[in-house]
This record gives C-alpha cells, structure tokens and sequence, in this order.
C-alpha cells in the first residue's frame, strides 16, 4: 500500500510564496514572518532573537528540549562600487556564483523599493575565443539603466544595498521543485510540515519541540549558533541540502554518490552523534523510508556543526534533501525526497524519550 502524500495542496501554497520572497543573509525577517504565520496553528509559542532567528516551541514549559532546525537565508550580492559611467560592481554575501550572474536580472532592495538591474555581459563577437574572460567577481557589473553614479543614486541605489534574483518557483516534470533558494527555505518548510503533522494527528510529545528556522547559516552557520545558546536543547536534528552528484562534471571520487529521488541522505561525520544517527537509521529502516548515505570530512558545513558544539555538546544529526544545481536560481528537488525528509524527522521524534542523552557510556 503507497504511502499517504504529505505535502497538500495548501503545503504547496505556501511553499511557493515562501520560496517567492526574497530573504538574504542579514535581511531574513519578511521571510520568517511568512513562515510563522504558517506555522502559528500547529505551535504554542514563539521565540525570535536580535539577528531574526525565530522558533516555534511545542511544550514550552519541558526541561527536555529537542531542535528540528532549518536555515531561511539565501545567497545574494552587495552593491560594492558605483562606477562613474553608472554600473555597479559587487560582492557576495554568502556563496553567489559569479559564473551564473551573466544576463540575470536582478533586484536591488532599497529604501525606495525594487529597483531592476541586470548583470550584463560582453558580447560574444567581442571576445577573442582563443583565450576569452570567463566571469569573476571582479568583471561582472549591473547596469541599472543609468549613465551617471549620479542617476544609479538617484534611484536609491548605494553601496551596501543587497541584491537578490527574482527567479519563482516552478514544478518541472510533475514531481521537481524548481527555484533560487530551495537551499535552505525547502528546511523550513519541512520542519513546518512535521509541526503540522504532530498538529494534526494529535500527538502528545513527552519533550519541548523548538522548531527551529536560524538565520546567517549562509555566512558561518551564525544564526545557529546564536539561537542554540538561548534554547540550550539536549537533541538537535538538522536539515538543509546536499549534492546530487549524477550531473555531469560532478566527481563521484570526490563528492559520493547521492541523487534526487532516492531519498534522504543520512550523513556521517565528527559533528553528528552516532547514537542518534543509529536511531535515525533504524527509524527509516523500521518504517520503510529509503535513504542515502554520504561523508564528511571535518565538518558537515551545516547548521548541525554549530548545534553540536554548543553548550558543552548537544547529540546532533543531519538529515539532508539531495538537490542538482546548488547555488544557482534553478535549484532542484523532488517532491518524493521532500515528503520522505518530512516523514523521517517525524517519525524519529516518535521515538525519542523524555531524558535520553544518547550517551555513549551509558
């Protein structure tokens, strides 16, 4: 008998408007006010901090304390220079792909609203093909449609606006999730989902549930380890995205082999607990949820990193949602990997007890 489908028509809603709204590094809020409306019905409470972080607690009054956890940041640029002809020079915040910038529109927040721009780009009967300029930070430029710096500032423009893609969420063949920024808005919307879930099917947990949507992840995992410091949780579970490495130039030596639509990807490495891992496992094992398996070196590079080694050690996890073309505006999932994330992390915190502390000598 197939699984019932998770995501309905009013998940997808919201999805699609979360995706929509831009929400970059240090500019999160609009984007976590979108998220806690839709969450509201299914927590008790909320908690936010100075920097945007915000969390939805289940049982705010429990010693016990357990994070599902998704980052709500999104890779965009700052306006760096304006030059005297009118064109603007940038830099990242976060890991923008300087390859993709040409002939992408972008939109320039100001104090006056949108301002439209596009990244421009030499055309290719100017180049020399022998040894022609590949995009860099340094030669890409936006032109706003001015002439003068005088008209750019004009419009509200100056150095240190930020400046993010207006590319919307589309579904490619029925069952892909197609946008910027599923890395990490799609953690937010499946950690919401399990708020739902639990919601919805009545279920009493015997812990305080903190779900929570960290900012800055993008930057240094900042955020997170800001807002662990104030939840001071026992167990962490972690989502955000992974590789899918069966695109082309893509070593599978380097990378592992992870691939949308066969599942969550369970990872390995100093950072996750192993207990917690095993209960992981187990859990998708019992319930017949499929999953992948990958490797990290040192650190996962993750929200999980900065949870783990808060507080004197927290046992965390990472569950992650394998995606083609990180860092770009068409970031890809499949809607399968999405319900089965969703399913997982729900069905772990079935299985946690009120003050286990995964402890290896225990």
């Amino acid at each position: 008998m197939a699984e019932k489908k998770i995501i309905t028509k009013k998940s997808e809603d919201f999805f699609e408007k979360y995706l929509n709204n831009a929400a970059p590094t240090g500019y999160e809020w609009e984007g976590q006010k979108i998220w806690m409306d839709y969450l509201k019905p299914y927590v008790d409470t909320f908690i936010t901090d100075t920097y945007g972080t915000a969390v939805g607690v289940i049982n705010p009054d429990a010693k016990y304390k357990v994070v599902i956890e998704g980052h709500s940041d999104e890779i965009s640029w700052y306006v760096n220079y304006i030059t005297d002809n009118g064109l603007i020079h940038v830099i990242r915040n976060g890991g923008s792909d300087h390859l993709i910038a040409p002939s992408k529109w972008v939109n320039i927040h100001t104090k006056n609203g949108i301002v439209k721009g596009i990244f421009g780009w030499p055309a290719i009967h100017t180049r020399k093909g022998d040894k022609e300029e590949t995009p860099k930070i340094e030669n890409i430029t936006v032109d706003v449609g001015a002439t003068t710096k005088e008209e750019v500032e004009k419009l509200g423009v100056h150095v240190g606006c930020v400046i993010t893609y207006p590319d919307e969420f589309q579904i490619l063949n029925k069952d892909k999730y197609v946008c910027r920024a599923i890395d990490n808005r799609a953690g937010g919307f499946m950690i919401a989902e399990v708020a739902r879930l639990l919601h919805e099917n009545k279920v009493e947990l015997p812990f305080g549930l903190y779900i929570t949507n960290s900012v800055q992840e993008e930057i240094g995992l900042r955020g997170a380890e800001m807002i662990t410091q104030t939840i001071k949780p026992n167990v962490a579970i972690v989502t955000d995205v992974c590789h899918d490495t069966t695109t082309p130039m893509i070593k599978k030596e380097v990378q592992g082999h992870t691939e949308i639509g066969a599942g969550p990807v369970i990872s390995y490495a100093p950072a996750v607990q192993n207990k917690l891992r095993e209960r992981i496992i187990e859990t998708a094992e019992k319930k017949n949820i499929p999953f992948q398996r990958m490797a990290a070196s040192r650190s996962t590079g993750t929200d999980t990193d900065a949870f783990a080694y808060s507080n004197g050690g927290v046992a965390s996890a990472l569950i992650s949602l394998p995606l083609r073309y990180m860092h770009t505006t068409v970031e890809t999932v499949h809607k399968d990997d999405v319900e089965n994330v969703i399913r997982l992390i729900y069905e772990t915190l079935l299985t946690i007890k009120e003050g286990e502390t995964f402890n290896y000598f225990e």
